[in-house]
C-alpha cells in the first residue's frame, strides 16, 4: 500500500479498526492480529478488567465464549456510527449524520456497488464506499426503525428492525470482533450484538436476536434506473473521509482475513464470496464463481421456491484503492419465486443482468421487476440473503452446503 495513502488514512480515523488493518495490508499479505483476544475459558471479571471502557455493559449475561471476542480498535465508536434526524434517542457521541438524495441528484460512478434495502414500501440505497467508513446507520423507514450495517472484513451487509421487547434500540461501532465480523452495541443498554447473526451476545440483552431485512447489493446503475426516485445516501456526513478510497485495498485478492483465528474450511477458498441463504437451518451456499457461470440458481430453501440471479456491472468495494477502478464481481440477488400463488422458475435472458421465467415468458431485471412481457410491471418479494466472503459464513453456520449447477 502506497505510504501516502497510510497516512491519509492515519489523519482521517486514528484510533481506527480501519487503520490497523490499512497499515496490515501489503502485497495481499496480512500481518499478524493486532487485536488482543480474551483468555479462552476466562470469567467475567478477568473480562471486565480487559474491557474497564465498558463499566456499564453486564458481563454475567453472555450468550459465547468470551474468549473469542478480540479488539479491533481501542475504544467503542473509533468508526463512526452515522444517524439520520430525529431517527435515535440517543444520538452519536460523534455526532455523525446521514443524508440522503433522490438517485437522480447524485453523481457517483454507475458501477459503485450499494446496498439496496427494502422496508414495506420504502427502498433505500447505501453506498458501500460510504458504509465502509461508517459500518452502523441509525435510520428510519416509514415507523420502522431500521439499522444499516456493513462489516467490511467479513462482506457483510445486513440490516435489522432496532426494536426488542417494545424498545427501539441505537446502534453504535463497538470496535471489538468475533470471527473477524464487527459486534455492535447498543446505546441503550450497552450490550454487545453480533452484526453476523443479529444476536445480542453480552450484556443485559443477551439472548434476543434482531429481526432480518434483505439486504441485496448491485450496482448503483441498477438502483437508479429501477428506483429513479428511490433514495441514496449521500456523502454528506459531517464527516471528511475519503469517500472514494478503499482502506482495505487488496483485501479479497489476499489468502487469509484479517483478525480471524477460527476454522477455515478448505471447500472454498477463505476469502471467495458466497451467496448464503437459510439461516434457520444448516444453510446453503452458493459460491458466486459458480453462480456468475450458470447466472440463475432455482432452489428450494426452508420450503420456499427460491430464485437466485446474478448479473455483471458491479465492482468489489475491497479491491482497489480507487473503488470505482476495481474489478468487476458482479451482483447477486435473491427473491420468492412466486407471482399471485404461481411458483415461476427461472433462465438466464437473451441479455446479460436480464432472466426469463419460464411460465410466462416474462423479463426481470437484477432488481426482480418485470420488465417485459405478461408480468410487467410486478416485483419479486425479496428474500434474506447475503453475499460474503466463505470464511465468515462458515465460522457461523459450520453445517453449511455448498450448491453446485445441476448437470
Amino acid at each position: 500500500m502506497p505510504s501516502s495513502l497510510r497516512s491519509a488514512i492515519r489523519e482521517l480515523i486514528l484510533p481506527s479498526a480501519l487503520f490497523l488493518v490499512a497499515g496490515a495490508c501489503s502485497s495481499n499479505e496480512l500481518a499478524p492480529a493486532t487485536g488482543e483476544p480474551a483468555t479462552p475459558g476466562s470469567t467475567s471479571v478477568a473480562f471486565d478488567k480487559m474491557f474497564t471502557d465498558w463499566p456499564n455493559t453486564d458481563f454475567t449475561k453472555t450468550t459465547v465464549d468470551l474468549g473469542e471476542v478480540m479488539r479491533g480498535c481501542p475504544v467503542r465508536d473509533c468508526i463512526p456510527a452515522l444517524d439520520v434526524e430525529g431517527a435515535v434517542e440517543i444520538p452519536s457521541s460523534q455526532g455523525g449524520h446521514a443524508r440522503f438524495a433522490p438517485a437522480t441528484a447524485v453523481n457517483f460512478a454507475p458501477q459503485l456497488p450499494v446496498a439496496v434495502v427494502t422496508v414495506g414500501s420504502v427502498t433505500k440505497a447505501f453506498p458501500l464506499h460510504i458504509l465502509t467508513w461508517h459500518e452502523v446507520i441509525n435510520d428510519r423507514f416509514g415507523d420502522v426503525p431500521v439499522v444499516v450495517t456493513y462489516c467490511p472484513l467479513c462482506n457483510t451487509a445486513i440490516s435489522f428492525d432496532r426494536r426488542v421487547g417494545g424498545r427501539t434500540l441505537d446502534f453504535g461501532v463497538s470496535g471489538n470482533l468475533r470471527n473477524s465480523d464487527l459486534i455492535m452495541w447498543d446505546r441503550q443498554t450497552e450490550s454487545w450484538w453480533q452484526q453476523a447473526t443479529g444476536e445480542a451476545i453480552v450484556g443485559a440483552n443477551a439472548g434476543q436476536r434482531l429481526l432480518s431485512f434483505s439486504t441485496t447489493i448491485v450496482a448503483f446503475r441498477d438502483f437508479a434506473s429501477t428506483h429513479p426516485d428511490g433514495f441514496v445516501l449521500t456523502e454528506d456526513t459531517g464527516f471528511g473521509r475519503s469517500y472514494g478510497i478503499n482502506p482495505y485495498e487488496g483485501y479479497d485478492s489476499g489468502t487469509r482475513p484479517f483478525l480471524f483465528s477460527g476454522k477455515i474450511d478448505a471447500r472454498l477458498s477463505a476469502l471467495e464470496r458466497v451467496v448464503t441463504l437459510g439461516r434457520d437451518g444448516d444453510g446453503t451456499a452458493i459460491p458466486l464463481s459458480a453462480l456468475a457461470t450458470a447466472r440463475v440458481a432455482n432452489l428450494e430453501v426452508e420450503k420456499l421456491p427460491i430464485a437466485v440471479f446474478w448479473a455483471p456491472g458491479t465492482v468489489s468495494a475491497l479491491d482497489a484503492s480507487s473503488i470505482k477502478d476495481a474489478k468487476d464481481i458482479g451482483s447477486a440477488a435473491v427473491y420468492q419465486a412466486r407471482v399471485d400463488g404461481r411458483v415461476l422458475r427461472f433462465r438466464p435472458g437473451p441479455a446479460n443482468g436480464t432472466f426469463v421465467d419460464e411460465q410466462t415468458g416474462s423479463t426481470w431485471n437484477i432488481l426482480g421487476v418485470a420488465t417485459d412481457g405478461q408480468l410487467r410491471g410486478r416485483q419479486l418479494l425479496p428474500a434474506f440473503h447475503t453475499t460474503e466472503f466463505w470464511f465468515s459464513w462458515f465460522a457461523f453456520y459450520p453445517k453449511t452446503q455448498i450448491w453446485t449447477p445441476p448437470r
